[in-house]
Formats: structure tokens, C-alpha cells, sequence
């Protein structure tokens, strides 16, 4: 079965732009062409497109898709190197989940704070407003936890 871009994009829940990207930047092979210069893509195409895609989904930046990419490719290669990738991008994944649930909290804190100093009042006199003016003293130190002078 052949694919022209707009179909392979549809089967593949991407765009056009997408694929040109990645062939660009060498995750897709560059496609065959018909007469007139329009892309012809194949099944093989189709299957590394999804995955590539599913990859992205999932978070995976390019470069480990590069190195997931030619981990299908080479069955001298063992599995291990896509684990390897896998628990290195789950770390980063725990971390960022880390690095959310500290700015949720300190929105969070925000909210509190404006409901019991100032919600209603006149927006220069906002608490959210004066915290967010003030700079970060300190890594450790979370937006809107100092006290005010």
C-alpha cells in the first residue's frame, strides 16, 4: 500500500509539516517520489511515523526518538538500550511531576492568601500581585511564602 502525505497524515494522527520535519531531520527516511514531485510513502513509512508519534506522545524528546528510531532498526542492539531510555525519561517525568506539584501548591498558597487579605478589593492591593512582584531569595524559597514588610 502506497501513501501519499495527507493520507499518511491521517492514518497517523500527525500533519503534513510534521512529516517534512521529520524527514529533515532524518527520523523518516526521505520519501519516494511520483512523477510531478508528490511524496509516495510505504507501509514500513507508516509504521515508523506511529511510532515516532506514539514516542513524542509519551514525551520522549527528538534525541532519544533518534535512539529508539535505530533501536528498531539493528537487532544486533539489545533491548536494555531502550530501557535505559525509558527509565531515563521516567526521571525526568517524575521530576517535572515534582516541579508541578510544588507550583500547584504555591498557586495553591497564592489563592489562600488572596482570600483571606484581599479578595474583591482593588486589584493593585492584591496579595497574588505583590507576591509575584517580589523576587525569589534562594532556591528553596517558594513564590508567595515570605511574609510581606
Amino acid at each position: 500500500m502506497t501513501f501519499r502525505i495527507g493520507d499518511l497524515a491521517r492514518c497517523t494522527r500527525t500533519n503534513p509539516p510534521t512529516i517534512r520535519y521529520y524527514e529533515e531531520i532524518g527520523l523518516l527516511p526521505p520519501a519516494d517520489r511520483r512523477d510531478g514531485g508528490q511524496r509516495c510513502y510505504g507501509e514500513e513509512d507508516r509504521r515508523r511515523l506511529t511510532f515516532i508519534r506514539q514516542c513524542r506522545e509519551f514525551g520522549f524528546p527528538i534525541d532519544q526518538v533518534r535512539s529508539l528510531v535505530a533501536l528498531t532498526q539493528d537487532s544486533d542492539r539489545s533491548c536494555m538500550e531502550a530501557r535505559a531510555i525509558a527509565v531515563d525519561h521516567l526521571g525526568a517525568v517524575r521530576d517535572k511531576i515534582a516541579e508541578l506539584r510544588k507550583l500547584q501548591s504555591n498557586l495553591a498558597d497564592f489563592v489562600r492568601r488572596c482570600d483571606a487579605a484581599c479578595a474583591g478589593g482593588p486589584g493593585p492591593d492584591c496579595t497574588i500581585l505583590h507576591d509575584m512582584a517580589e523576587p525569589v531569595a534562594g532556591a528553596s524559597r517558594s513564590p508567595g511564602r515570605e511574609q510581606r514588610q
